[in-house]
Formats: C-alpha cells, sequence, structure tokens
C-alpha cells in the first residue's frame, strides 16, 4: 500500500485529502500542530522534525503541502508570512525529495486563488501563493520523470477556518457571485488532489489547477 504524506491534516481541507485517500486505497500519513487520532505532531517549519518525520513514515510515493497559516489569522511580517506559507512546502519537499521517492511519484502543492488570480488584503499570503505555484513549476521541470507536481488552487472553501464567514456579507456576495451557487467543500478540493496524484494524471505535470467553482472565470 502507498503511503502519502498529508502536512496540515488534522481538519478541512487536509482531513479530506485523508479520508479520501483511504478510499483511494492509500495510507494516509497525518502532519498536524494539532493533536489527531493517528497523526504526527510535525512542524513543517522545524527541518529536524520533518527530517525525524520522514525517516519514521518508512517509503513515502504521494506528498500533499497543506499546511499554512490563515489568511484572516493573525497579521504576521511580510518575510515571516512567506517563510511560513511558502518556505515550509520548499523544504518539506526537498525533505522529501531527499528521501528517494520511487518512479512514478508526485506531490501536489495547495496554493489559492489568492496571490495566483485574485488579490486579498494580506499581502504576504498573496505573494506566498503565488510563490508556491512558482515552486510547483520548478519542480515540473526538475524532478520529472520521476516525481509529478502539480498544484491546486482553492477559492472560497467552507472550512473550519472559515466558519461563519458564509453567512457575513462578504461570504454571501461570493456565493451569490458563483456560478455554482455555494461555497466549496473540503471534499471538492480532496477529489482534486487525490486526481492529481493518481496514475490517471500521469501526463499532467506543472499546472495549478483552479477549485473554486468558477468563481475566477465569472468575474
Amino acid at each position: 500500500m502507498d503511503s502519502v504524506v498529508i502536512t496540515g491534516g488534522a481538519s478541512g481541507i487536509g482531513a479530506a485529502i485523508a479520508r479520501l485517500s483511504v478510499e483511494q486505497g492509500l495510507r494516509p500519513i497525518v502532519w498536524d500542530l494539532a493533536p489527531t487520532h493517528g497523526g504526527s505532531i510535525v512542524d513543517v517549519r522545524d527541518p529536524a522534525a520533518v527530517a525525524a518525520a520522514f525517516a519514521a513514515a518508512g517509503p513515502v510515493r504521494y506528498l500533499v503541502n497543506n499546511a499554512g497559516p490563515a489568511s484572516g489569522g493573525p497579521a504576521l511580517p511580510f518575510v515571516d508570512g512567506l517563510a511560513f506559507t511558502a518556505g515550509s512546502v520548499e523544504m518539506v519537499t526537498s525533505a522529501w525529495l531527499a528521501t528517494g521517492p520511487p518512479d512514478g511519484s508526485a506531490v501536489v502543492n495547495v496554493a489559492s486563488v489568492a496571490g495566483n488570480l485574485v488579490g486579498t488584503d494580506s499581502p504576504w499570503y498573496s505573494a506566498g501563493k503565488a510563490a508556491i505555484a512558482g515552486y510547483t513549476r520548478h519542480l515540473a521541470t526538475r524532478a520529472a520523470p520521476r516525481v509529478r507536481a502539480n498544484a491546486v488552487a482553492p477559492g472560497f472553501i467552507d472550512t473550519p477556518r472559515m466558519a461563519g464567514f458564509a453567512d457575513t456579507p462578504l461570504g454571501r456576495s461570493l456565493i451569490e457571485r458563483n456560478p455554482m451557487g455555494r461555497a466549496g467543500r473540503p471534499e471538492d478540493v480532496a477529489a482534486a488532489v487525490l486526481f492529481l496524484l493518481s496514475p490517471a494524471a500521469a501526463y499532467i505535470n506543472g499546472v495549478l489547477l483552479p477549485v473554486d467553482g468558477g468563481w475566477t472565470v465569472s468575474q
């Protein structure tokens, strides 16, 4: 059974990816700062912790870089926010590549429509998510053909981090302007991630896939 490491997998999008990976016959290895049943407490900003976690995991064919700070969380200095958002993705991915994943491996990075298709109030969040997309394209040209690299760009997804946002004036406005007429669900993003990891996407490499119900193309 192939393993998939999912960072930030305790709740929301990460937890949905973990659940769907089981249905797809994979063994999810969940990393998070929050304790979870069967998961590991790993700080993706700590190189020693990441290296130790990979050593304990055994061979890992798939990686999902989902962990990162929330756009609506505490304000961060630009450099710190960029390092947490994109720098941690590079560090975790480099540590994984150093373990020698087998041919046919894949990584999916969770970016955002923010910074790539729209702007936000947070400068470091937009810059960090754009950097993740750029780093994904770098990986696609340097790690292939042994490893494929793609990214997803969620729009407004109804996760615990966004609890109550759908009922705010801005949240209602976003839903009204979405062609699908609703906020996204964590399972919507999880399905896209598992597709990009799977052999069905064997010739898809270096893409940034929006998962936003068509919101960004309807603006």
